[in-house]
């Protein structure tokens, strides 16, 4: 179940009933991109580290502020971070 407070980070579901922990990618980069402190607290609970890691130094469409934000909070080395390196 999605928290009332989190469904607004995924409008473009509607209303439908979506489990996110099914699409893990999806769901953790839209939290990490524009999500408050109540939203990203509701991501650790739901999805393990290791998992928001991987989403941190894989997904690709993270700007690069949020990328950079994520993998210091993560320490996670920037040439690790897909959005932060140059094609």
């Amino acid at each position: 179940m999605i928290p009332e407070h989190v469904r607004r980070y995924f409008w473009d579901l509607g209303q439908q009933e979506v489990d996110l922990a099914a699409w893990p990618d999806y769901a953790i980069a839209r939290l990490l991109e524009p999500g408050d402190d109540e939203a990203v607290a509701w991501m650790r609970e739901t999805f393990p580290r290791p998992e928001v890691e991987r989403v941190i130094r894989t997904e690709r469409r993270l700007s690069r502020r949020s990328a950079n934000y994520w993998a210091l909070a993560y320490g996670i080395p920037a040439d690790q971070v897909a959005a932060l390196r140059a094609e």
